[in-house]
């Protein structure tokens, strides 16, 4: 045993010693103490905290600073064995972080790190793994400290010598192995100096003399070295272990993947095979569901009908019985109309009087209801106890309530002695009671309410007593401010004859002696106050007043105030009223008989539960509200032992929830109170206070109740009574005009005798159609068989129509492979058509080109014809000028005129040639020729001109300008012609050769 706790402990050993990189490391399973305090600390830093200055200290803990990254985390768990400082360790710095502490001495000095594992206190161990570095060199590796201490436990590393250089910077650094690194506290000391040890230390590896440093003192590193060599070794050999077993391993998983894919391809193969089974067995389940619906369906069809035509049947069986009653009572009821008239006259008389009186009794009957309700006090005491709650039971706490002469209302309680404490209220509820039953002793209020008085009705007792259920209650059990108001509109939907009600409700909270508003959607900055109105009523100008017509629209008004309530948790109560809520219901009453018009109040108030703050144990802002509620509750027992002593001061104005209901607590109204009392002995001064103050709450009487008259409507009042006696005068005047309407029903009595008359002929004819319905019921009955026949021929005809639809498949199918090959083909002729498209397209822009050379041909040819025709006219009117010359000139010698002649024989040929070109030149740039020839024989024609001028003005011989005239012309001809020779030395084939050149 003592070997192996040796061996346990030299494997523990030297796990430290392999976190630990350098020699003279030490760590401290416990936390910083004051022994330790004589050291001088230069520096010391709480990670993740604030400065903290303790007494009788002269260490100084600054703030978190001098850090880069990471985030802060603290715990309020208690360290163990946290020394003199624990709350060092109940902050940290963690993530990839790094400390860099500047303006430091230059020197030698020590650095410890402080460690506590606050975040994952169930372990296990490897879930945060870190490095140390200081000034680049590692001190830890692989440290873990859960591993070393546990959760929630201190570890210090201690005595880590380093050297300050001169610029005073130090960075010490953290990298995570395994999630993310932490430190609690880092602090900077001063070291003492060191001896100079003289003998030197050689490396094992490499045989060379290591020198010693005067910071850090590596003594022991040749131990280490040796450490790490064995385990290097060790590991060397199960990585050689390890990777021969992973290969085998791949190779089997290798061999059994290949197995699972085989399996996969036959698995999927029967899947396929499966589903096109099911599918198949699917589409012959639909056929079959269409043929059998197809069935059903033309069989509920046909029945339906059948059931149609006998109820046709009875229908008209029955129309004609009816028909032939109401023709006997035509006839017997004639001779007795002038009868029924009178009776009806003497019966409206009889209810006009009827009218008046019920109009007495009522008012009788609310006097003395009024008058009954006086008697008995206008503040009535109910006590309801409830039972006993889970948790009292199981801490088993007895009952202290004898319910023995409830039925008498009253109630014993056992206050520790022999005997018990009698009280004495106007009603007793027992716990087996339910909220129908505390209603139905509330409920003759409700009708005060509608006849105009104010009336209270509030709950009170310690928390917990269930007073908020017995006003409110839930879904499934109404409480009493549900069924009022459900009590008010039934009533005032049996009175909608006589009255007009008008009901608003308004939803208010006294939450630390403030109003609040809880049917304000936005709430007001503004403070709501209690003003006083002209006719003397208290109200709160600009609370909400929600207008209600029926039941729904008040739940859901309830429900609004309900969630907007100040709720909050004690030791008494989870779910404790914080607040006085306070439902108002304003009830205007008209009465349309007498124009009466009153408004009254009902308040239904559900009072926060007193409570003991021993008790509670309140603290903060629940200490504030219950001295509140307390404040407001004692207010309320001033008031009421003023109003018992009768005094003549009252203090309404104490407080904001009796200031609110000073009207209906004042002599002029209606008050019932709950007290709600707890039958746990645990509760026992609770209930003897409030059973207590019920009493003296009993003992008060308001005196005698008023109505509340609206007396702005007196005005009103007198004006319908002006207008009521104007209306007397008109119906004076109607009363006449009724005898009149009178004679004219005689006149109508006499025409419906001639009706009745009528209507006798009808039944005689009616008689006649029931005969031939008759008939017709016999003929539906024959159509009926002849229809069930075709039935059974239809039901033939389906299974034929089956058989055919299977010999119809089968042709669908032969139609798909059919229709596949067609397809096929489609797709061949489509790409021929493609192709053949794309080759028309070609044609038709080849084409389109041609018509567009052929245009620009036919354009050119016009512009030669007219080019041509020009020219002629030049030629024709240059001619006709000659010889109108010629003509002028007859008396010339006839030889002149010969040589003339000869002169202007040539002429003719080159209008020949002149043809002949232009046929051949057609395509050789004829508008540039035909543009020169316009020029030329433009200069001709002027020359031509200014010689005749000239001739008439000098008056030259004739010969002399017929020879210029000549030369002029042939001059003319050659300049047209350029190309042609004249007729005496040239024959026509040198000429047309000359044309081609």
């Amino acid at each position: 045993m003592l070997e192996g706790d040796m061996m346990m402990t030299d494997s523990i050993n030297d796990f430290f010693d392999s976190m630990l990189c350098l020699p003279d490391l030490r760590l401290v399973k416990s936390g910083l103490k004051t022994t330790n305090g004589h050291d001088d600390y230069l520096l010391f830093v709480n990670a993740g905290g604030g400065s903290i200055h303790p007494k009788d200290c002269q260490i100084n803990f600054k703030g978190d600073s001098f850090f880069e990254g990471g985030e802060i985390i603290q715990t309020s768990e208690i360290i163990v064995d946290g020394g003199d400082y624990s709350f060092l360790y109940q902050s940290a710095r963690y993530g990839n972080f790094c400390y860099k502490f500047s303006d430091l001495p230059c020197g030698d000095f020590l650095l410890d790190l402080h460690f506590a594992e606050i975040v994952y206190t169930n372990g296990p161990k490897e879930m945060r793994v870190f490095d140390v570095f200081v000034q680049d060199e590692k001190i830890l590796s692989d440290f873990d400290v859960y591993a070393i201490v546990g959760a929630n436990k201190p570890l210090q590393l201690l005595d880590v010598r380093i050297f300050v250089p001169d610029n005073g910077v130090v960075v010490v650094s953290f990298e995570g192995r395994s999630g993310t690194p932490m430190v609690s506290g880092i602090s900077i000391r001063k070291a003492p100096k060191l001896p100079v040890t003289s003998q030197p230390i050689i490396c094992n590896n490499c045989a060379s003399v290591q020198e010693i440093s005067s910071i850090k003192n590596r003594g022991q590193n040749a131990k280490f070295l040796a450490k790490y060599e064995k385990k290097i070794q060790e590991l060397t050999a199960q990585c050689k272990a390890m990777s021969d077993e992973c290969h085998e391993a791949w190779m089997s998983q290798k061999t059994t993947n290949d197995q699972l894919e085989e399996l996969k391809m036959e698995f999927n193969n029967k899947l396929f095979q499966t589903e096109n089974l099911e599918l198949t067995v699917e589409m012959q389940m639909v056929k079959l569901r269409n043929v059998t619906q197809m069935y059903e369906h033309s069989q509920k069809k046909w029945n339906t009908t059948m059931v149609g035509l006998d109820e046709k049947v009875k229908v008209m069986k029955q129309e004609h019985l009816q028909l032939c009653l109401e023709a006997h009572d035509w006839a017997d009821a004639a001779p007795d109309f002038n009868k029924m008239i009178i009776a009806v006259q003497t019966l409206v008389v009889q209810c006009n009087d009827l009218k008046s009186k019920y109009a007495e009794e009522m008012i009788k009957r609310k006097n003395l209801f009024n008058l009954l309700q006086e008697i008995k006090g206008n503040i009535r005491v109910f006590c309801r106890c409830r039972p006993l709650n889970r948790g009292e039971i199981s801490s088993g706490y007895a009952t202290v309530v004898n319910f023995e002469a409830a039925k008498d209302g009253e109630l014993g309680l056992f206050t520790g002695g022999p005997t018990k404490k009698i009280f004495k209220f106007d009603r007793v509820y027992t716990m087996n009671d339910d909220q129908s039953d505390v209603y139905a002793d509330a409920s003759p209020l409700v009708i005060s309410v509608l006849d105009g008085y104010n009336v209270c009705i509030f709950a009170y007792g310690q928390t917990g007593t269930g007073k908020t259920f017995t006003m409110e209650g839930t879904e499934q059990e109404r409480g009493v401010n549900y069924r009022t108001l459900e009590e008010l509109f039934k009533i005032a939907g049996g009175r909608k004859e006589m009255f007009n009600y008008d009901i608003s409700v308004s939803v208010l909270e006294v939450y630390n002696e403030q109003i609040r508003d809880l049917l304000a959607i936005f709430p007001s900055s503004k403070k709501l106050e209690i003003k006083q109105a002209l006719e003397g009523f208290h109200h709160v100008p600009g609370i909400v007043e929600a207008k209600v017509e029926n039941i729904e629209e008040v739940w859901n008004v309830l429900k609004v105030g309900r969630n907007a309530r100040a709720v909050g948790s004690t030791n008494l109560n989870e779910f404790s009223s914080r607040s006085h809520c306070m439902l108002c219901i304003m009830v205007r009453a008209v009465n349309l008989v007498t124009g009466e018009s009153t408004q009254s109040k009902l308040w239904l108030v559900d009072l926060a539960g007193s409570e003991r703050l021993a008790k509670t144990d309140a603290q903060g802002e629940r200490l504030k509200e219950a001295q509140n509620i307390n404040r407001s509750l004692s207010a309320l027992g001033d008031v009421i032992s003023a109003l018992a002593s009768k005094s003549s001061h009252v203090p309404y104005r104490n407080s904001k929830l009796t200031h609110l209901l000073q009207d209906s607590l004042g002599g002029d109204a209606k008050a019932l109170m709950f007290v709600q009392i707890s039958p746990s002995e645990n509760d026992l001064s609770e209930t003897l206070s409030s059973l207590n103050f019920a009493s003296r709450v009993r003992g008060i009487n308001l005196g005698p109740s008023r109505k509340q008259v609206d007396t702005s409507e007196l005005m009103k009042l007198k004006m319908t009574i002006d207008k009521l006696r104007q209306e007397c005068k008109t119906k004076d005047m109607s009363s006449r005009k009724l005898e009149d309407s009178i004679q004219s029903l005689e006149s109508k009595v006499r025409g419906k005798e001639h009706m009745c008359r009528t209507l006798q002929e009808k039944n005689k004819e009616l008689e006649a159609q029931v005969e031939s319905k008759r008939e017709l019921q016999f003929s539906s009955e024959r159509q009926n068989m002849q229809l069930s026949e075709k039935v059974k021929e239809l039901e033939h005809k389906l299974k034929e129509q089956e058989q055919s639809e299977n010999l119809v498949q089968q042709k669908i199918k032969e139609l798909n492979s059919k229709v596949k090959e067609h397809e096929f083909s489609e797709l061949i002729a489509q790409q021929k058509v493609q192709d053949l498209s794309m080759k028309l397209r070609e044609r038709h822009q080849f084409e389109c080109l041609l018509e567009q050379k052929v245009k620009d041909l036919e354009e050119k040819l016009r512009k030669e014809e007219l080019k041509s025709a020009c020219m002629e006219r030049i030629v024709n009117s240059a001619e006709k000028k000659f010889l109108s010359k010629d003509e002028s000139n007859g008396e010339i010698d006839p030889r002149v005129l010969r040589s003339s002649n000869s002169i202007n024989q040539p002429m003719e040929v080159p209008s020949s040639i002149l043809l002949k070109a232009e046929e051949t030149l057609q395509n050789a740039k004829i508008e540039r020729e035909s543009e020169d020839v316009e020029g030329n024989v433009a200069v001709g024609e002027k020359k031509v001109s200014i010689l005749c001028e000239t001739n008439r003005k000098r008056k030259i011989d004739q010969s002399k300008t017929l020879g210029r005239l000549s030369r002029t012309s042939k001059a003319a001809a050659t300049q047209r012609f350029p190309k042609v020779g004249t007729t005496k030395s040239n024959s026509r084939e040198q000429e047309q050769r000359k044309i081609i050149r």
